[in-house]
């Protein structure tokens, strides 16, 4: 039987958040089921999900979106983890970083949860911080503007005319982390872009 991945991309339910800076990981989860023609369909679990394959023979991923509101990401995780049989080292989490610049992807296994909500959560529900994350930059504000307000702001024109590539960038991330492993697109994915 083929390995199985989740992928769970963090956000916020709802038209009121879908095109904000925190529902990045979200946006990089529709792009990942776009590539296959694949559909998010109501799970269970309080989570949209889809079943595809990351290439023809495997390994199997589950896409996933919870339904919850992101600081409350844990629950929809969790049960997806349950339904499935899929162990942390196998549960990609996509989302959004203040602490790295616009238009920078970074992946990592493990560590602290940064001050991201969504983050703290889930590796409160799964028991363990030892997953895999692909954190995709949104860059702190300038100013005085408080960070909580910052992330759930609409994306600015500037940041729109590149946030496809973006976008298209973690979902790369997040297919060579499954398919070649962490170093292999820590290497291709850290380096700085030409």
């Amino acid at each position: 039987m083929a390995e199985t991945w989740l992928v769970v991309g963090l956000g916020n339910p709802g038209p009121r958040y879908e095109l904000t800076r925190h529902n990045v990981g979200q946006l990089v989860v529709d792009e990942l089921a776009a590539r296959r023609s694949e559909a998010f369909k109501q799970h269970k679990a309080n989570a949209r999900a889809a079943e595809t394959w990351l290439r023809p023979g495997g390994p199997k991923i589950v896409l996933a979106k919870p339904n919850s509101f992101m600081n409350v990401s844990g629950g929809p995780v969790a049960g997806l983890v349950k339904f499935y049989g899929i162990d942390a080292d196998h549960v990609v989490v996509v989302h959004d970083e203040l602490d790295i610049p616009f238009d920078t992807i970074k992946l990592k296994v493990g560590g602290g949860h940064g001050g991201h909500n969504g983050v703290r959560d889930v590796a409160k529900a799964l028991g363990t911080a030892d997953f895999p994350r692909v954190r995709v930059g949104i860059g702190r504000p300038s100013g005085r503007q408080d960070p909580a307000d910052w992330v759930l702001d609409p994306w600015g024109a500037t940041e729109r005319k590149n946030l496809d590539i973006l976008v298209g960038d973690a979902a790369d991330a997040v297919e060579q982390l499954i398919g070649e492993g962490l170093l292999a697109a820590q290497q291709k994915h850290h380096a700085p872009r030409v």
